[in-house]
């Protein structure tokens, strides 16, 4: 089976985010890939700090992360939002910035993440 550019694409965004967050990082899973000569779109769905749902968005070159409280979803904050303009690495430390902001420094602590 031949990988389309799409879905390498989700998979380097992938590693990234688990190179970065290390153990924080947990399970999971790449979907709704389009993968079209005038469209390309991907989500990968993953957990941090076994404490929060990541859901990652790729649309168009557009790009976001969201926190996911059952059917809804709240946006965090980057200032990477294009693909083909960011710094991955850049916008994963922005991205555990504004995880660690929302859990308690106890828990934090009791994991030894902080």
């Amino acid at each position: 089976m031949q990988l389309n550019d799409t879905l390498k694409m989700a998979m380097n965004v992938s590693d990234k985010f688990r190179e970065k967050l290390g153990n924080k990082f947990d399970y999971s899973e790449i979907s709704d890939v389009v993968d079209d000569s005038s469209h390309r779109a991907f989500k990968i769905r993953f957990t941090a700090y076994n404490y929060f749902i990541v859901l990652f968005n790729y649309d168009l070159d557009r790009i976001g992360c969201s926190l996911e409280y059952g059917e809804y979803h709240i946006s965090l904050s980057n200032s990477q939002k294009w693909y083909s303009d960011a710094d991955l690495d850049m916008f994963c430390n922005e991205l555990i910035n504004e995880l660690e902001l929302r859990i308690p420094d106890k828990f934090l602590e009791a994991h030894g993440w902080k």
